[in-house]
């Protein structure tokens, strides 16, 4: 008896019942076979070992598509820990999933190992790759699974299971190695392909500081060798442009233990680069029609009970401080405190627009082993605003939004994709399916009429909200985790009575809109540090030029183009140490100010200034005037490098 199975061109092959779909795949042809990682029957991705009993829509998986590479990396992590407990008998097994770009897997070893291990966990990968080890999938009742992993000493897989619901689990067995998990995985180790590992850190097991602290190997993995090159290269510019380091180079900002972890320091030099992108984020609200406003940093615990944070984000809130027996917080969000301000006064239609904006700074609790220099830190601030609209203002609003991001993106130089994020399983359920409808309508309504591809993100919306997600993609191709974001709430606007008197004279509820471009502050200086590798265009640079005299008779001459240069308002300094001017240019060179301007004698006596630049050298001599209106043009323009 033969089945029939539907291929992704719409043709159709017969095949004896029972066929795998890896019988199918060498078939059709040796590259597919070669290339074969998996399979999706029905919808539904499969081992590519599974036998076909019935008729089928079929499609074969292979290493170059997005599900195939996820398979190939996650496939990747189990020869990982099955090369480590070849090497360390008696460790115990966390998890390993595939991650972006590769995968780890968390152990609790009987020794600690370090980065210089790694050499020889890879060399066993590769035996094992060379067995060509079959990943053997077994199904076992839950307690059969859980018998067999207390036999193993796996106790953190017997913790797994009793959280499982299913009466039937899945385990793969390669080699020596036996791992609960879902699957599907390529055939056999022989697929595994491209791979390095890459570090080593310390993970608390289910990230509960209170529980084991196991050791995470991280690894790369691609489809080929050619891939994995150019990710190690890009890891290694990643590497250069690492914002911490550059941070401590440039005197940006640094942390402190005795002030607190995850609280960030501005230095002088990190303040004036950080005005500088509120002096634009302010302009530009304000140009847009934003007023801006100033919440206080506590509130009473009431409020955040009301807003329903309490309920939901408890966890991540710090604990009350009691202020003359009443229960405060440190804000973890802008939005009550922005609602309270519309609330201050009687709405009408006629009012709406109304547009808040802060930088307001917030405070969340990150676990320790999560903050990383100013990507996750524990007080940040957000460029916060909330729109007050009425439903038929919604999409235009939104669309001013996208037009905004849009602007702010371009003038950092950013590329970005845009996903719309849709209602989640788990939802607000005081909203009724046709405000759901609505919103999401709204949104894509709104991206549409910009002329902006998307993608949805089916149930990635919040529980109160469908929302709009731009990720922003930096100059060596990485994306960022967290950038902007539009969301149309529909949770506060009931839980605060939010109303407006219409047209017809009654209240209605307002549309609230939360948006962040910047997001966190912190984050977003962190990131453009390592976009820009810590040469930042004229326009934010902290310090734009810098004046080296030859000796201490150019000094007056040399202060004199400071005060031309700030009477523009340009962030200009003077070098005026007892130093050689080649120890002068490196030390300006090494602080990456975009203009040097050396002034000796020819150049006192000519009016003029001798300019380097880190583009193109040295550029010779220019009028002092010509030049600060050089320097004045660019800062207005935000001209970026030429590289963005």
């Amino acid at each position: 008896m033969n089945v029939s199975l539907t291929l992704p061109d719409g043709s159709v092959v017969k095949r004896p019942r029972g066929t795998t779909a890896a019988e199918v795949a060498r078939s059709i042809g040796r590259r597919l076979d070669r290339d074969a990682v998996a399979a999706r029957v029905d919808g539904a991705l499969m081992d590519l070992g599974v036998p076909l009993e019935q008729d089928a829509r079929l499609e074969i998986i292979t290493a170059d598509t997005p599900e195939g590479v996820e398979i190939l990396r996650h496939s990747t992590a189990h020869v990982m820990a099955c090369a480590v407990g070849r090497l360390y008998p008696g460790v115990k097994f966390g998890i390993g999933p595939a991650i972006q770009e590769g995968f780890y897997y968390d152990f609790d070893l009987p020794e600690a190992i370090s980065s210089e291990d790694l050499e020889g966990i890879e060399e066993e990968m590769a035996r094992i790759v060379s067995e060509e080890l079959p990943f053997e999938r077994l199904e076992a009742s839950k307690e059969d699974a859980a018998r067999l992993m207390e036999e193993l000493g796996q106790s953190y897989k017997v913790e797994l299971l009793g959280e499982i619901e299913d009466e039937v689990v899945s385990l793969y067995r390669t080699g020596d190695f036996v791992d609960l998990c879902r699957g599907p995985h390529v055939p056999h180790s022989g697929k595994v392909r491209a791979f390095k590992l890459l570090s080593v850190a310390g993970a608390y097991w289910r990230g509960d500081s209170s529980r084991p602290q196991l050791q995470r190997i991280y690894g790369a993995a691609f489809a080929t060798d050619e891939e994995l090159a150019e990710h190690l290269d890009r890891l290694k510019e990643a590497e250069k442009r690492d914002h911490r380091r550059l941070g401590r180079e440039l005197d940006l900002f640094s942390f402190d233990d005795e002030v607190g972890r995850g609280l960030a320091l501005w230095h002088p030099r990190g303040a004036r680069l950080r005005q500088a992108i509120e002096d634009y984020w302010r302009k530009l609200h304000e140009e847009r029609g934003y007023e801006l406003v100033y919440t206080p940093h506590i509130a009473s615990e009431r409020i955040y009970l009301r807003s329903g944070h309490i309920p939901k984000y408890e966890d991540m809130m710090y604990a009350p401080l009691v202020i003359d027996e009443e229960r405060y917080r440190v804000k973890p969000m802008n939005c009550p405190a922005h609602i309270k301000i519309f609330q201050s006064h009687m709405r009408s239609y006629r009012d709406l627009p109304i547009r808040y904006a802060e930088l307001g700074t917030v405070y969340r609790y990150e676990m320790s082993g999560a903050l990383q220099g100013l990507l996750r830190v524990r007080g940040f601030t957000q460029d916060d605003a909330h729109i007050f609209c009425t439903p038929e203002q919604l999409v235009g609003e939104v669309k001013g939004v996208l037009e905004l991001t849009d602007q702010i993106m371009g003038d950092f130089g950013l590329r970005y994709k845009v996903y719309l994020s849709t209602r989640p399983a788990v939802s607000l359920q005081e909203a009724s399916d046709e405000e759901w409808e609505r919103a999401t309508k709204a949104l894509a309504r709104a991206l549409q009429e910009r002329h902006i591809a998307y993608e949805v993100d089916e149930g990635a919306g919040t529980f109160y909200a469908p929302k709009i997600d731009v990720v922003p993609c930096d100059v060596i191709g990485r994306e960022w985790e967290q950038g902007p974001t539009i969301q149309v709430d529909l949770n506060l606007p009931k839980r605060f009575d939010v109303t407006y008197v219409g047209e017809d004279g009654q209240q209605h509820e307002c549309i609230i809109v939360h948006r962040a471009i910047l997001g966190s502050l912190e984050r977003f200086v962190g990131e453009i540090i390592e976009h820009f590798a810590g040469w930042f265009p004229v326009w934010l640079a902290p310090e734009q030029v810098r004046v080296l005299p030859i000796t201490d008779a150019h000094r007056p001459y040399a202060r004199s183009v400071v005060r031309a240069l700030k009477e523009r308002g340009i962030r200009a300094t003077c070098d005026e140490r007892n130093a050689k001017t080649g120890f002068k240019v490196h030390a300006g060179t090494a602080d990456k100010v975009p203009y040097l301007l050396i002034v000796g004698d020819r150049e006192v006596a000519e009016g003029t200034v001798s300019v380097r630049t880190h583009a193109h050298g040295d550029e010779g001599a220019a009028p002092l005037a010509q030049f600060v209106d050089r320097v004045a043009a660019e800062i207005q323009s935000r001209a970026l490098p030429a590289e963005f």
